[in-house]
C-alpha cells in the first residue's frame, strides 16, 4: 500500500478542482457587475424645452426631486452633470418655461432640486427629468409618483458616453 504524500502540486490540483466544480459553501472572490445604461422612458421628452437654466429652486418649492447619476459599466458617480427637471405643478403646466429648471450633480453624483408640489396630469402625478448635455447620450425619464400627496420623487440615471 502506498502512503499518500501531499505535495504542492497535489494541493493546487485539488484546490483547482474544487473551484471549477463549485463546491457549495466555497467563497469565491466577488466579480464586478456591469451597470447597464438607463433607457429613455416613453413620454419622458413630452414638453421638453432645451436649455433650461440651472436654478436654486423652481417656483415656491415644497416638493423635492432627487436622484443620482452614474457611469455605465463601473457605476462610478458622475459629478457636475446637468439634469433638467419639469412637471405639472400647483404653480404651472409642464409647457410653461417657469416650470422648468436644471441642477448639477454633486461630488457623489447626486442631485436635489426643490420645486412646487407635483399634481396629476392625465390622471398620473409624474415628473420629467433629462440628461441633455454632450458628454453622454441623452436620457429622458418620466417617473410616476405612488401618490399625489407624496412630497418627493427620485430618479436615477446611468449614462453611456456619446
Amino acid at each position: 500500500m502506498t502512503d499518500a504524500i501531499i505535495t504542492r502540486r497535489t494541493l493546487l490540483a485539488a484546490t483547482g478542482a474544487i473551484v471549477v466544480t463549485g463546491v457549495p459553501g466555497l467563497i469565491l472572490p466577488a466579480r464586478a457587475e456591469m451597470v447597464a445604461a438607463t433607457p429613455s422612458m416613453r413620454g419622458g421628452a413630452n414638453n421638453y424645452l432645451p436649455g433650461a437654466p440651472v436654478v436654486e429652486r423652481i417656483g415656491g418649492g415644497g416638493f423635492w426631486m432627487t436622484g443620482s447619476v452614474r457611469r455605465v459599466g463601473d457605476g462610478a458617480p458622475l459629478a457636475g452633470q446637468r439634469i433638467q427637471i419639469w412637471a405639472h405643478t400647483t404653480e404651472g403646466n409642464e409647457r410653461d418655461p417657469w416650470s422648468h429648471g436644471a441642477t448639477l450633480t454633486d461630488a457623489n453624483g447626486e442631485f436635489r432640486l426643490e420645486m412646487p408640489q407635483i399634481v396629476p396630469a392625465f390622471g398620473q402625478p409624474h415628473g420629467h427629468l433629462a440628461y441633455d448635455d454632450d458628454a453622454f447620450k441623452t436620457v429622458f425619464l418620466r417617473p410616476v409618483m405612488a401618490s399625489a400627496s407624496d412630497t418627493s420623487l427620485s430618479a436615477d440615471f446611468v449614462l453611456e458616453p456619446a
